[in-house]
């Protein structure tokens, strides 16, 4: 008994890699390109209830609707659809955001074509994948969060992590909790050292992985 290929997407604005991932999906016998788009915004005018992929490759810069832009919509939209982010840059600055946004994967476009082919396995059975170089930056900012026994976070220090999960700056933040970018750099300071992270990022993550912030 046949069973159905997995609905792929991809959404990309230069024509010619868009031809040359579809001819490489093309071999993979599971999978199936249903639709492309050259951008967010035509992409989301082209899927519907009863048209919609199982995974979309998408390009994180794209003129009139980015990569991130359309992941949010279609996370309010159809949660149900994974996404596989392509880039053609190692930007660690984006893991915290990929995370907080649910993103199931993370591919550079110069990847190797079995790496297409594991990313979209991985992703369409519900998992996560991402290469090694994020990997490696997600396991460091977690493994080296590890603050002292009996540490605790005051009331301050908790609210200012809450804030770092979010897209404002660190002076927003500051006019947020009513004090000074210089008492918000402390903040940062502070549980830098107690916490053991050297980044915005490990600090999210920190509080991502106990909980105090939601994503």
């Amino acid at each position: 008994m046949s069973t159905q290929p997995i609905q792929v997407a991809l959404v990309d604005d230069h024509r010619l890699f868009r031809s040359g991932i579809r001819s490489l999906i093309d071999n993979f016998s599971s999978y199936q390109v249903i639709l492309e788009a050259a951008n967010g915004k035509e992409f989301s005018q082209k899927i519907s209830k009863k048209f919609k992929p199982d995974v979309v490759l998408m390009d994180i810069n794209m003129p009139e609707m980015d990569g991130l832009a359309t992941t949010q919509w279609l996370r309010q939209n159809y949660p149900e659809i994974h996404v596989i982010i392509l880039s053609m840059f190692e930007d660690a600055d984006k893991v915290l955001t990929l995370v907080k946004m649910g993103i199931k994967g993370y591919l550079l476009k110069d990847s190797e074509p079995e790496d297409f082919k594991e990313a979209l396995d991985v992703v369409s059975n519900n998992e996560i994948y991402y290469p090694a170089f994020v990997s490696k930056h997600l396991v460091n900012s977690l493994t080296v969060a590890r603050p002292a026994v009996g540490f605790k976070l005051n009331d301050r220090e908790s609210e200012f992590l809450k804030y770092a999960g979010t897209e404002l700056t660190y002076k927003e933040i500051a006019d947020r909790m009513n004090v000074s970018a210089r008492t918000v750099d402390t903040y940062r300071d502070q549980l830098f050292e107690k916490l053991q992270v050297k980044s915005r990022v490990g600090l999210v993550l920190y509080a991502i992985k106990n909980k105090l912030i939601e994503v």
